[in-house]
């Protein structure tokens, strides 16, 4: 009786044991069931974004190409130094002039203009929302600031046009109050809600560690958004400022209603020396192509002229943002050697 009883007992074992190894190698067999899932998922997701960043990139080459070649028979035919030098844009007079440097500089003055104005006054928005204000009040300025954001570009120019303008007539004592600083403040304006939302968003993705360690070692709060949050979110900010740059360069209707439109150097000549000036009528690179582009016989000089002033607008754009790239690139190496 006892051989058997030690027989069943060691068989059930056995059997045990059988069961406990089959069901380990199922919860392999399925363990690496879901890791060949998983991997395939992670391998499907890394070549999707790999193959929406390819995709990115070749549609900004496709649009460098076709600016180059619809602009390349105006440079041909004009050459590009007498765009980006003449002083005379008068391309359906009898004696055409292709002088693009009056429509840059009045881009390039209203946009820093702009940015001038409205940087700090976005960047201490966000300091305010994201490391200051209570959370009811962060509540009530966060629908406003996006509501701003979505509020009609045209709309705006028209506020400029017969309010703002008139207030800067009286001002300064001027004929129109259409010049170049009523297009900055406008400009302003429309550039807050994009450097406050992503500036404010690259605040509150600081570690709170870093906020604690400073307020252990006894830092304020200015004290501890100062020398720790701004320095960690520079790349945010800089970011949230290249995007405002990009809303403000490329802005159409809303310049066109507010700086008059005259083609002339916006240069005032101070003590024989010439210096920037908002303070009269300009035309930008955007507003001379909504102008004239319905207009311009399709094939002309003219028509590629348009395309030329596109290209110029996009080199500028993108030099701006490689630019700044080089400068975050080179502050933070500073910041890590220190």
């Amino acid at each position: 009786m006892a051989k058997v009883g030690e027989h069943d007992v060691r068989g059930s074992q056995s059997i045990n044991r059988t069961a406990d190894e089959a069901y380990a190698e199922r919860v392999r067999v399925e363990l690496l069931r879901q890791s060949s899932r998983s991997n395939l998922g992670n391998f499907l997701l890394e070549k999707a974004f790999m193959l929406a960043g390819m995709l990115t990139i070749i549609i900004l080459l496709l649009i460098l190409g076709f600016l180059l070649q619809k602009s390349w028979p105006a440079v041909q035919e004009v050459g590009i130094a007498e765009f980006l030098s003449g002083q005379r844009w008068m391309p359906s007079s009898p004696e055409p002039g292709f002088g693009a440097l009056p429509l840059i500089l009045s881009s390039l003055f209203v946009t820093a203009g702009a940015l001038i104005m409205g940087i700090p006054w976005a960047v201490a928005s966000a300091i305010y929302l994201g490391e200051v204000a209570p959370v009811k009040i962060r509540e009530i300025l966060k629908p406003v600031i996006e509501v701003l954001e979505i509020f009609p570009s045209v709309v705006l120019g028209f506020i400029a046009l017969v309010v703002l303008g008139p207030i800067l007539a009286d001002v300064f004592n001027l004929s129109s109050g259409l010049i170049g600083l009523s297009g900055a403040i406008i400009l302003a304006i429309m550039t807050l809600p994009t450097i406050i939302s992503i500036s404010e968003d690259a605040l509150n993705s600081v570690p709170g560690e870093f906020k604690e360690a400073s307020a252990a070692l006894g830092a304020t709060r200015w004290e501890t958004v100062r020398y720790v949050s701004l320095p960690a979110a520079s790349s945010g900010i800089v970011a949230a400022i290249m995007l405002g740059f990009g809303r403000a360069v490329g802005e159409t209707m809303a310049v066109l209603m507010a700086i008059g439109n005259a083609l002339d150097m916006p240069l005032k000549e101070i003590m024989g020396i010439p210096l920037p000036t908002l303070m009269q009528s300009m035309r930008t690179l955007t507003a001379t192509i909504a102008i004239e582009g319905s207009d311009v016989p399709w094939g002309s000089t003219h028509y590629h002229a348009l395309f030329v002033i596109g290209l110029i607008l996009f080199v500028i754009t993108f030099a701006v943002n490689l630019v700044s790239d080089i400068m975050l690139s080179r502050f933070q190496e500073v910041n890590r050697n220190d």
